[in-house]
């Protein structure tokens, strides 16, 4: 089995849409583990327009050009970097996306015994309708802080706060709960109306020893897995082995190679190991499935919203 190298290239399996949708219905179970690739689909963009709408002032200063970078930058105060953070998390955790691509998976499975596993962290299942209990994110959550040292292992919501942060920076929010920047006349964002910084007194501080927060997300051995975490992951383990054997539907949509050990290896073993198993990888143009499960598998390059839809 494939774990490491150069991806080879994989065809699309023939009629992979109507095995795809067949293999939905036939399954007793559905595990679902989605990766970056799904929130793109929907239209979650970390660079573009959608980053120089929020970010030129950003962009301006610091010379980086997409969000996932400007989220590593070393900012000289806790109130820049704040700043930068707080657009960051409401854009991508307390909005909906502009495709319904989570909406429209979960119509395809809300009807069966599903379960999902995780690494994005932008909470869209539970906003598009997924039951919270069927869900693990492995790698965190935008709409959760925890303590930078850490002191202690909880974890803490942020969204009143974030909201604060990004309304004392100049912005508002809409009727449908969008963060709309001021805007020039010709529709760019009006940047000397915003600010880069938030006030000292809306920076996050640990409860417990008085250091500053940090996001709970999964960057280094920092990360802390309260007991949310612990929970989720004892659903999942049970979750498996409960259906371990029967007729389960392994979907992976989006997951690249980035962290593959989470939800693309473990999937690859379990369908080889199941009999009764299938696997289905969706992706944009790095679809892929190694050779000895080939016969149990359903590869599909494109866009993932699109094929959802088709399935519908």
């Amino acid at each position: 089995m494939f774990f490491g190298g150069e991806m080879p290239k994989t065809p699309e399996t023939e009629n992979g849409v109507a095995r795809l949708k067949e293999g939905i219905c036939n399954a007793n179970a559905v595990v679902i583990g989605a990766g970056a690739g799904l929130s793109t689909s929907a239209g979650f963009l970390y660079e573009g327009a959608r980053f120089e709408r929020y970010f030129g002032d950003f962009e301006k200063k610091y010379h980086y050009n997409d969000m996932y970078s400007g989220g590593f930058y070393p900012y000289d105060t806790l109130e820049e970097k704040w700043g930068f953070w707080s657009r960051y998390v409401y854009i991508n955790r307390y909005v909906t996306p502009p495709r319904p691509v989570y909406s429209v998976l979960y119509d395809l499975v809300k009807d069966k015994d599903y379960f999902v596993l995780t690494t994005n962290v932008d909470h869209q299942f539970q906003k598009a309708g997924f039951d919270r209990q069927r869900l693990f994110y492995t790698q965190g959550d935008y709409g959760l802080w925890q303590c930078s040292k850490p002191c202690h292992k909880q974890t803490y919501e942020n969204k009143d706060r974030i909201v604060k942060m990004v309304l004392a920076q100049g912005f508002r929010i809409d009727a449908n709960g969008m963060l709309t920047p001021p805007m020039k006349d010709n529709g760019d964002t009006d940047f000397e109306k915003l600010s880069m910084t938030i006030p000292s007194d809306l920076i996050p501080y640990c409860p417990v020893c008085g250091e500053p927060m940090a996001m709970n997300l999964r960057a280094d051995d920092t990360f802390v897995e309260d007991a949310g975490w612990h929970a989720s992951n004892e659903r999942y383990g049970a979750f498996l082995n409960a259906h371990k054997g029967g007729k389960t539907l392994f979907l992976e949509l989006g997951v690249g190679w980035n962290t593959p050990g989470i939800i693309k290896f473990a999937f690859w073993q379990m369908t080889g190991e199941w009999n009764d198993a299938i696997y289905a990888c969706l992706n944009y143009g790095e679809a892929f499935v190694p050779e000895d499960i080939r016969d149990k598998s359903i590869v599909l390059n494109g866009d993932i919203g699109d094929i959802l839809s088709e399935l519908r």
